[in-house]
């Protein structure tokens, strides 16, 4: 994933740069930036979820269903 990141971000600012676009030449120096610094969403613990504790003492609840037609 890493490697797809650089190589699109490199994409896109060698695009911004020939077509003089400077929006895209930002956007693609992030996207390599983010590449080269490993950092982003995707990045380890980037989104961690809680999760809860397996020998928790709380009862899992019932669920109730409802028909819907």
């Amino acid at each position: 994933m890493r490697a797809l990141r650089l190589v699109l971000g490199l994409v896109i600012l060698v695009q911004g740069i020939q077509a003089h676009e400077t929006m895209y030449a930002i956007a693609g120096l992030l996207l390599s930036g983010m590449a080269l610094a490993n950092i982003g969403c995707c990045g380890p613990g980037g989104c961690g979820v809680p999760q809860r504790p397996v020998n928790s003492k709380e009862p899992v609840k019932d669920i109730e269903y409802e028909e819907v037609s």
